[in-house]
């Protein structure tokens, strides 16, 4: 993987507007850990290396099993493994990062508005819509994960 070029240096000031959603979805009230497995899957589903390697490496720092960190792909299939909250979250998180295929249908968004209230909805949406623009970016531009430049 041949990096392109370095997003952030190339044009500062839009990578500065991106971090001010960051601050404020990690000011929001959610839980971090959520907040992560939200990136982590949205990630997954983009096929952003560099950002799955990040936030598979920061959850693992917070504390998250591996074996739970293992089954965010198959999330449905875990049983117990992911909260109601979590598994509201990751459903919420695929069905708007699909958007083109999906459509977000209102079962979709019904189940997800029983499970947060407004502003909690709010701030998962920016924060899924964060992670679906920063993943568009590593893919486009072949932003080199941590554990291949290290290797």
């Amino acid at each position: 993987m041949t990096s392109r070029i370095d997003y952030a240096k190339a044009s500062p000031e839009g990578y500065k507007a991106f971090g001010g959603v960051y601050v404020a979805v990690q000011r929001s009230g959610l839980p971090k850990e959520l907040v992560d497995l939200v990136y982590l899957r949205v990630s997954q589903i983009n096929g952003c290396a560099f950002c799955i390697d990040m936030h598979s490496r920061d959850l693992l720092k917070s504390g998250l099993t591996a074996e739970k960190l293992v089954l965010v792909p198959v999330w449905r299939d875990a049983g117990a493994m992911f909260s109601a909250r979590e598994r509201v979250a990751l459903a919420w998180a695929e069905t708007v990062t699909r958007v083109s295929e999906t459509g977000v249908p209102d079962a979709d968004y019904e189940a997800a508005a029983a499970e947060f209230c407004d502003k909690e909805l709010a701030d998962l949406t920016y924060a899924i819509s964060l992670m679906n623009a920063f993943n568009r970016f590593g893919v486009s531009f072949r932003s080199t994960p941590a554990a291949i430049a290290k290797a």
